[in-house]
């Protein structure tokens, strides 16, 4: 099952509340505890499939891929009912080889207050924090643009919610998820990981997807356009 208000917007926002059948999923507590191997095989799977030239690049795209589920699953049902689900790490499972919704299910029932503290605390310190620590495990990548992702993250949230309020002609839907990015950008984590912070967010790192064989600039590039071979070293 899915949360129906919040899986409305989209897949990132949906949250399985059982088990997707013949999963592998393992609770995210102990990928950040020093469980390997399910980290290890997303990543091997996203270098896969993107032709990745580092390893460093497919681990960049599996963080902002994770990092984005994780701000819509609690940003969406808070902006759209006034609460969001707690997220505890031990009971929030993930399977690596599944994209949304099948990828996370959560097995309990907790429900929160939809306030940017409370959320901050759930993803931000709960699971962005331990989930840069696993990423390094992996291999080297900054801080400066594993938060740079998790802003990137925050922002394509906040865009998609914004863009379904106004398809539904919800503008208090709308005004709670401003409200609520706001706050959450306001801080030292987060500020300066791009601007303005809102919709139209450009991020001041890059998440180095454009390295790919097939790859290009996102939406909110910190490049007008793909450096050349002699540009010299991207922002990361």
């Amino acid at each position: 099952m899915e949360e129906p208000a919040a899986a409305s917007v989209g897949g990132f926002f949906a949250l399985r509340t059982t088990a997707p059948p013949e999963g592998a999923h393992r609770p995210l507590a102990l990928v950040y505890a020093g469980e390997t191997a399910p980290l290890t095989a997303r990543i091997d799977m996203v270098a896969a499939r993107l032709r990745a030239p580092e390893r460093r690049v497919a681990a960049s795209v599996a963080h902002l891929g994770l990092a984005a589920r994780l701000w819509s699953t609690a940003l969406g049902p808070a902006a759209l009912t006034g609460r969001f689900p707690a997220l505890p790490p031990d009971a929030l499972h993930w399977d690596p080889r599944r994209s949304s919704p099948d990828d996370l299910w959560l097995s309990a029932s907790e429900t929160l207050p939809a306030t940017a503290g409370r959320i901050r605390e759930v993803v931000q310190f709960g699971h962005l924090v331990p989930l840069a620590e696993a990423i390094h495990r992996d291999g080297p990548l900054s801080d400066r643009l594993l938060w740079g992702n998790a802003g990137s993250a925050l922002a394509g949230a906040l865009r998609e919610l914004v863009a379904w309020a106004r398809s539904n002609r919800r503008p208090d839907v709308s005004g709670r998820a401003r409200a609520l990015a706001a706050e959450l950008f306001d801080h030292p984590d987060l500020r300066n990981t791009g601007a303005p912070h809102d919709p139209a967010f450009r991020r001041r790192s890059c998440c180095l997807y454009y390295r790919c064989p097939a790859g290009g600039l996102c939406g909110d590039c910190v490049f007008d356009r793909a450096p050349g071979p002699s540009a010299g070293r991207r922002p990361s």
